[in-house]
């Protein structure tokens, strides 16, 4: 009897090198019809952590499998996604939390391995970029300001974007990089939690967030003056706060799963100034009244110490029902100037994030809002909605302030797809009110 053949298999990726933003084409060549691979990835991110996933496929009448074309039979993702092997990843100690390299201006490196039942082996590697070749990085630390200014190659003036990160605090240099990436000088500005500031977000003052658009506008001499508010959860909260209460700074807002509230402190506030229900925000040394402020519908809240519900944002419905605090913590969206992005996860389990979106978008279309004002609102998607193709796996975490468990909510499979496409509509948004093909001109240079 003539022994069976042993196949060999072998990869294809295109592009080898890219942005963290561009999907591959991954390719599995030289199997036998309908053989049986195993296909696994690993990452190593933020601390030297190895993130991994892997899946089985079936090769195809010609003995090949495309990752752009074919499920997966088995494994860690169960539908046709071209990067399903990155998003599925899981930390291999079953702890880490962060999805990105300690070091943003270099590459996160990721090794494919195929193996058949036969036991031969095949190895690739794929490289996901956050800075495009050219890109500049320069920490700020004047006027007080703590942040990381990213600028694009080629001649400016560029429209400018502020980027800031949530109630987990620190400088969102990842998501600032690909910004640049893309053509958009962006200054990720922290305003606590890093070097120097608070590390609580307790009584932040607006006039530290008003001295940083000052500081883009006359240092940066944005393209046409245009300089947009990015921010995520907190960040998207303050992001629309901005907006309303510096028009003449802020040329478009975008609110990644805002509220549409002023909130007290919550789980990033500091014990010793009121915790949960401290204040949040001040102007002219004046805490601006929030939604947990002696709320006479609100008799818990989710981090009071006990086992954390499922649904955070049950407690937010609970405190819009003191409907005369509610209309006193609101953010005065009417008073923006510009256009305005929303974007949210319908499974949201932090907070209402489609609600106050919804909120948001209803009450600038009765006060006749005369710029574009664009929603999306993702199925399957919870809290965390991040850069695309990165890990959307976590669903439960630990908040980096108090500790505290919280559910984000979504699937790992709708959260992929919000990365995704909240990234893509984030920038089509953007060339639209900046006037800019800014992420079309950074392509030849990624």
């Amino acid at each position: 009897m003539t022994a069976k053949p042993v196949s060999t298999p072998v990869f294809s990726i295109d592009p080898i090198h890219g942005l963290i933003d561009e999907p591959r084409r991954i390719i599995v060549s030289g199997l036998a019809p309908d053989e049986l691979v195993a296909i696994s990835a690993r990452t190593q991110r933020a601390g030297g952590i190895d993130w991994m996933s892997q899946a089985t496929f079936m090769a195809d009448a010609h003995g090949m499998i495309d990752l752009t074309r074919d499920a997966p039979v088995g494994g860690d993702y169960a539908e046709v996604s071209a990067m399903g092997l990155i998003w599925s990843q899981q930390p291999v100690d079953g702890a880490s939390a962060e999805l990105f390299p300690d070091d943003v201006m270099e590459p996160l490196l990721t090794k494919l391995t195929a193996e058949t039942a036969d036991g031969v082996q095949a190895e690739a590697e794929l490289y996901q970029r956050f800075a495009a070749q050219g890109v500049e990085r320069r920490e700020i630390r004047e006027d007080g300001l703590v942040g990381t200014l990213f600028t694009p190659s080629g001649q400016g003036p560029h429209p400018v974007v502020m980027v800031l990160n949530g109630s987990g605090g620190g400088i969102n240099e990842p998501r600032a990089a690909l910004l640049a990436s893309r053509g958009y000088q962006a200054f990720a500005l922290a305003y606590f939690k890093a070097p120097g500031l608070s590390p609580f977000i307790t009584e932040t003052p607006l006039e530290y967030l008003e001295a940083g658009l000052n500081w883009v506008r006359r240092e940066l001499q944005p393209k046409d003056g245009f300089v947009a508010v990015s921010g995520q959860s907190r960040g998207g909260e303050l992001a629309l706060l901005l907006g309303a209460t510096f028009p003449d700074l802020v040329s478009a807002v975008i609110a990644f799963v805002p509220g549409a509230m002023v909130h007290g402190a919550q789980g990033a506030g500091d014990p010793a100034r009121g915790g949960w229900q401290g204040a949040t925000w001040t102007r002219g040394g004046v805490p601006l009244p929030h939604l947990w402020q002696d709320n006479s519908a609100v008799h818990w809240h989710p981090w009071a110490g006990d086992a954390p519900p499922s649904r955070h944002h049950s407690v937010f419905f609970e405190g819009l029902k003191d409907r005369e605090l509610a209309t006193r913590a609101r953010i005065p969206v009417e008073n923006i100037a510009g256009p305005v992005l929303l974007i949210s996860g319908r499974d949201d389990r932090a907070w209402p994030s489609s609600l106050y979106s919804r909120m948001v978008v209803s009450t600038l279309r009765r006060h006749d809002h005369p710029h574009l004002v664009r929603h999306l609102d993702f199925d399957d998607a919870g809290h965390a909605i991040n850069l695309p193709i990165v890990p959307s796996t976590q669903l439960v975490r630990v908040h980096p302030v108090s500790k505290v468990p919280y559910t984000n909510g979504g699937t790992p499979s709708g959260n992929a797809k919000a990365n995704d496409g909240s990234w893509r509509g984030m920038l089509a948004f953007l060339d639209e009110v900046s006037g800019s093909a800014g992420h079309q001109r950074s392509q030849a240079n990624t």
